[in-house]
């Protein structure tokens, strides 16, 4: 026969917790001995290790209570249940876990594993840090409200990047990053960039240049993200326009400015 002492130590919780299993009449008190000390035999510290063993895969007690009265198949049930809720519980901190680790190593919490990794294929291509965290941060604005297109859009963006063409577009923005609006290389930029987006357009379809499909306010806002951190970008999507096409984040082909001829 054992202490309440023992029968705490065998079970793995504190005395006070069987103290408090009995107030809550979890586990039954036995009678004391002559000696006024209370009992406790084997059964007691089975039956106590299926209360702790509940309580900490977070059951309420008073559902523990109803499960330590349960049959045999009612308390089967019961456990599937209780394991496909902690299976769930784990995935999701999971989760949780990954989104950290990429907020850890510099990218956004709210980024899409998918999405993290298109910007990491930019940086590994030399692109500029600065229009990667342009790119980052229309990103969360663009995944937040239209989560499940995210898939689609980044199988077109590893298309895109894989052309060497956009690639050096990229890597002339950012060379481009530190001159003044009025520097004629920004024209030459423009020049490219306009000559790409037509040569796609016409061999892919405009669909392919742009299918973002957002509404103006957030085409707006990303926008503005993009310019503040690339101020060149203004400027060359002006030039762009004299050229027949607008917008930064959603292109739209347009009739060139009079007096400008395309390029």
């Amino acid at each position: 026969m054992l202490t309440i002492g023992e029968l705490a130590s065998y079970a793995g919780v504190t005395v006070r917790a069987v103290r408090h299993y009995h107030a809550k009449g979890l586990l039954p008190e036995p009678e004391r001995d002559h000696s006024g000390y209370r009992r406790y035999d084997a059964g007691a510290v089975v039956e106590l290790i299926r209360i702790r063993t509940l309580a900490e895969a977070g059951v309420p007690l008073t559902r523990v209570r109803e499960l330590l009265r349960a049959d045999e198949e009612e308390f089967a049930a019961a456990i599937t249940d209780i394991d496909k809720r902690l299976r769930a519980e784990i995935r999701e901190r999971q989760r949780h876990r990954e989104r950290i680790a990429r907020l850890a190593s510099g990218d956004s919490l709210a980024l899409p594993s998918e999405v993290v990794e298109y910007l990491d294929r930019l940086r590994a291509l030399g692109v500029d840090e600065r229009i990667v965290q342009a790119e980052r941060d229309g990103w969360i604005p663009l995944a937040a409200h239209s989560p499940e297109r995210v898939p689609e859009w980044m199988a077109r963006k590893r298309e895109q990047i894989a052309d060497p063409r956009l690639v050096d577009f990229y890597l002339t923005l950012g060379r481009a990053l530190d001159r003044a609006d009025d520097d004629p290389r920004l024209v030459e930029l423009a020049d490219k960039l306009a000559a790409y987006i037509t040569r796609v357009a016409d061999e892919r379809g405009e669909d392919y240049v742009d299918d973002t499909d957002i509404e103006s306010p957030l085409v707006k806002l990303m926008d503005t993200l993009a310019f503040d951190t690339v101020p060149p970008a203004r400027r060359l999507i002006e030039l762009l326009k004299q050229r027949g096409w607008t917008g930064w984040t959603k292109l739209e082909r347009v009739a060139p400015t009079p007096g400008t001829a395309p390029r």
